[in-house]
């Protein structure tokens, strides 16, 4: 069994706490609670239970249950396809591939379905066609290979940097310097393994180019450039420097301001990719425009 150990932020319900903190949906959170998996400082906890600031969750999942993962007609948002590859843009909300408390709805249930199979098995029965990932609560682009050669290359790109990506971030407060890097290193946070941390000892390199693109009063819109693909790596990296990402319940524990926005997650979008062809050696580059949610919070930014 794993466990997943969280701090409460204060004035949240316990089971929307679960759900926010980590990529569980709100009703797996409740069973979990509900069968006892679930002790605040300690002790068992009702659902409507709103921990103190502070207060430790430890959460227990149980043993994954092996599952078919079954092709589901969800639409999707497709900016490319071949007979190689396609790129999405995913929406906020929806998680890449199954896992514990999600074994419905996700990325690849569609994709199973839109590609009636035609996905590289590089990834196994639960990932297939996943290159790489982004976060349930970021939106944006993601490319899917169709052949494990596709599958292959395209790893190959993102192991030597040479596949780009750059994301749209709000963050609390503006950075010190409009331009900056971001060379630290990401790993496990040594007590919680839910999150991620600046974990020197143990860390992978991960860089992180930013630029702030537009002021507001206490907030910024950032434009983020990976070098490196680390878990959480914008996120972590944002926080590191005073500056986490708005709404993140992992790395800006502030459900105050989230409530402000109306924002449920991190407000992060993933706006462009680029990658050369594993079949034909073209490079290839897409955009996609910020979701309505995203364009809500900017508005509501420059109206302060």
């Amino acid at each position: 069994m794993e466990t997943i150990e969280l701090s409460a932020p204060g004035g949240v319900r316990l089971d929307k706490l679960i759900a926010d903190g980590t990529e569980l949906s709100r009703s797996a959170a409740v069973k979990l609670i509900e069968q006892g998996n679930v002790l605040v400082n300690g002790s068992p906890a009702g659902k409507k239970d709103i921990p103190a600031a502070g207060s430790a969750v430890e959460i227990t999942l149980p043993e994954p249950q092996s599952t078919d993962i079954l092709p589901e007609n969800i639409p999707l948002d497709i900016v490319y396809e071949d007979d190689d590859l396609l790129v999405v843009n995913k929406p906020k909300g929806m998680v890449v591939h199954p896992a514990a408390g999600h074994y419905s709805g996700t990325l690849v249930n569609a994709l199973l379905w839109h590609c009636k199979g035609s996905l590289s098995g590089i990834g196994g029965e639960i990932r297939p066609g996943i290159v790489h990932r982004i976060d349930k609560d970021t939106s944006g682009l993601l490319i899917v290979a169709k052949t494990d050669r596709a599958h292959r290359g395209l790893a190959e790109q993102i192991a030597s940097h040479s596949f780009g990506r750059r994301y749209d971030a709000v963050l609390v407060g503006t950075p010190r310097e409009e331009r900056g890097t971001v060379d630290a290193p990401v790993g496990r946070h040594p007590t919680d393994r839910k999150r991620m941390a600046v974990n020197v000892k143990n860390g992978k390199r991960a860089v992180t180019d930013y630029a702030v693109t537009e002021h507001f009063c206490g907030y910024s819109l950032v434009e983020c450039r990976l070098h490196t693909g680390r878990t959480h790596q914008i996120r972590v990296h944002m926080a590191s420097i005073g500056h986490p990402v708005l709404g993140d319940p992992v790395y800006c524990p502030d459900a105050r301001r989230a409530e402000r926005f109306g924002l449920h997650g991190q407000c992060l979008h993933a706006k462009y990719i680029e990658f050369t062809h594993p079949a034909t050696g073209e490079r290839l580059h897409f955009t996609a425009e910020p979701p309505a949610y995203f364009r809500r919070v900017i508005d509501a930014l420059r109206s302060l």
